[in-house]
């Protein structure tokens, strides 16, 4: 096994100096961090402890104004050594680490006051680590073991290594989720060999061969080799600090915050449903819309927050909010996140990420939203299939087994007994059998009523909106559209007509114009039945709309792109037409325009449109029975 422990603690309180002592590797890699003597980026070094136990450590740097770098790496740690310089004590980012320690659930804590060999009187010693423990008692650590030591002499060092073994042996064990994923915190070129990208390996294994992506951006590649701890390996296991050779994705494509994964274990997102805490001690609330800084493994990006409940969270509080982001993160629900002010810096809170894929931007103080989300959070297999539903839409038990990452069967079990309950709708059977969650389908039917209204008043002459342009004002998925449509027209809300969609109870009208043109027009038909006025002329008398309207209705039927002919006449035309087909008389273009009195263009139309439906076939100048003749009489 091998475990990760991290650095923590104010700029120059001799965090790298102590890694050093520990391990005999100085973890400042950069140049300018060496002449500096200041730790700017993440530092990595290795050592066995006295028990056989392997522990790669990560050296954060302490200024405020590498904070950033810090919260990069801090995500993966077993255990945290909280270090405060004994001829110091307290400073502003011992406050701040801790408090992101926190925030993110480090399992362990060990307090390590650094330079006691600096101090004379021991009992000054004894204050600083008094004000460490006020500290640290209102937080998880308050029960943390402490350890002096000094670097420079070696004192101590021997019983830090002890404490480790020891809260490192407490620590919960990771878990093999079987979907690997690192988050990538350095991402650099070795000659012959290309890409490689380090992180603290989460959730699964990564083995030498194994394809793999770099999400968000989807990048697609193959691991071609693997190092923990400047050693190779086959296999990487979850919680290890992991070098990766990638083959397949140029360096330049990569960056910090990026993370590598398993195909298909996890995509991107720009929403994020997440509960959250405010610092006691912040200088500011959290308010509705604010832009914030999230820190979420190794990335960073601005979000903005919008609370679902309130309009604030006040210091020392906590709530539920959706993160919109400026550009999309992987992401697991469960994931710890930090949330900090740009300008001028300071952490403001941190919390959970609940979903990590909600599907749609919430109403606010929607308790329909919270209630599943707290559900969510509560944790029960029932709880999650509701939310899921609730979150994704309209799915199969195959779609819910993939997204859960549960066994079809058990999953078709929990889902019919929440179907029985009343608390999932189903429709269909069998393997196509979709369910729905009343909640989600409840929000669709306040949506479909908002956007079909508006179409309504904007459109009074059409039979309603184009099924494909409703389904994406809904912002509905196209495999689950269909689904929400049947329980929205059984619900009464909508009713589908081939491809338009209308509210229930809604009929197109004409104006009185319109409806004066309109039977105008139909006398034109009628005086002259086979040779009636052109799709343009009619379009021209009572407008786009509402000859779009009568067509839909029935009362005309186009055959050509510009002929149409009411519809008793065209029934007639169809009727005495197949019927001579049937019966063997040659039928030509102009036998019709000379039965019916009418012209080569409106015969020519009529012939074609029968063609194409099936009634006729074209052979020559003539037209014999087609397949659909007999159907037509």
């Amino acid at each position: 096994m091998i475990r990760v422990v991290g650095t923590a603690g104010h700029v120059d309180h001799g965090k790298s100096t102590l890694v050093e002592a520990l391990t005999g590797t100085h973890p400042d890699r950069l140049r300018e961090e060496r002449e500096r003597e200041m730790t700017i980026d993440l530092g990595f070094a290795w050592m066995e402890l006295p028990d056989g136990l392997e522990v790669g450590f990560v050296d954060v740097p302490g200024h405020r104004d590498f904070i950033d770098n810090m919260l990069a790496g801090v995500g993966g740690f077993d255990a945290a050594m909280m270090v405060v310089a004994a001829d110091e004590g307290v400073m502003p980012q011992t406050r701040e680490h801790l408090a992101i320690l926190d925030l993110l659930r480090i399992p362990k804590l060990v307090l390590v006051l650094t330079k006691c060999d600096l101090v004379e009187d021991p009992a000054w010693i004894d204050l600083v680590e008094a004000d460490v423990r006020a500290l640290l008692a209102g937080t998880s650590f308050a029960a943390a073991g402490s350890v002096r030591v000094s670097a420079a002499t070696g004192i101590g060092l021997d019983d830090l290594k002890a404490e480790l073994a020891k809260v490192l042996a407490e620590a919960p064990a990771r878990v093999d989720r079987g979907r690997p994923r690192l988050p990538i915190d350095r991402a650099f070129t070795m000659t012959g060999f290309g890409t490689v990208v380090t992180g603290t390996l989460l959730d699964g294994k990564l083995t030498e061969g194994d394809d793999v992506m770099v999400m968000p951006g989807a990048l697609r590649g193959r691991v071609r080799g693997l190092q923990t701890h400047r050693r190779k390996v086959e296999v990487a296991f979850p919680g290890s600090r992991v070098a990766v050779n990638v083959t397949g994705i140029e360096v330049q494509q990569v960056q910090r915050g990026d993370v590598l994964c398993a195909p298909g274990a996890y995509r991107g997102t720009r929403r994020i449903d997440a509960r959250v805490e405010v610092l006691g001690d912040a200088a500011v609330g959290l308010r509705h819309d604010q832009s914030l800084k999230l820190h979420l493994g190794s990335a960073d990006v601005l979000a903005r927050v919008r609370l679902l409940m309130t309009d604030e969270i006040k210091p020392g509080g906590d709530g539920w909010v959706q993160l919109v982001l400026e550009s999309p993160v992987a992401v697991a629900d469960g994931d710890r996140f930090v949330l900090r002010r740009p300008a001028p810096p300071a952490t403001i809170g941190g919390g959970t990420v609940v979903d990590g894929r909600p599907q749609r931007r919430h109403r606010r103080r929607d308790a329909a939203v919270v209630r599943l989300l707290e559900r969510k959070l509560g944790g029960s297999p029932e709880d999650r299939i509701g939310q899921e539903l609730f979150s994704a839409g309209p799915l199969t038990v195959a779609e819910l087994a993939r997204k859960l990452e549960e066994p079809a069967e058990v999953l078709s079990r929990r889902v019919e007994t929440l179907v029985s309950e009343g608390a999932v709708r189903a429709i269909g059977e069998g393997p196509a059998r979709i369910y729905i969650h009343p909640d989600w389908l409840s929000g669709v039917a306040e949506s479909a009523r908002e956007v079909l209204l508006v179409y309504h008043r904007d459109h009074p002459q059409r039979s309603g909106m184009p099924r494909e342009d409703f389904r994406r004002k809904l912002g509905l998925e196209t495999r689950g559209s269909e689904a929400a449509f049947g329980a929205l027209e059984a619900d009464g809300v909508i009713v589908v007509g081939g491809p338009r969609l209308r509210l229930a109870g809604f009929s197109p009208t004409l104006s009185r114009e319109q409806h004066e043109a309109a039977e105008a027009l139909a006398q034109r038909f009628a005086a002259s039945p086979f040779s009636p006025p052109s799709i343009r002329e009619a379009t021209d008398a009572i407008g786009l709309e509402a000859w779009t309207l009568l067509v839909e209705q029935g009362t005309y039927v186009p055959v050509a792109e510009d002929v149409a002919f009411a519809a008793p006449v065209y029934a007639r035309l169809v009727e005495e037409v197949a019927a001579s087909l049937e019966a063997g008389e040659s039928v030509t273009v102009a036998t019709v325009r000379d039965r019916y009195g009418t012209s080569r263009k409106y015969a020519l139309g009529f012939l074609e449109h029968l063609d194409r439906i099936g009634i006729s076939v074209r052979v020559g100048d003539e037209r014999r029975r087609g397949p659909t003749a007999l159907a037509a009489r």
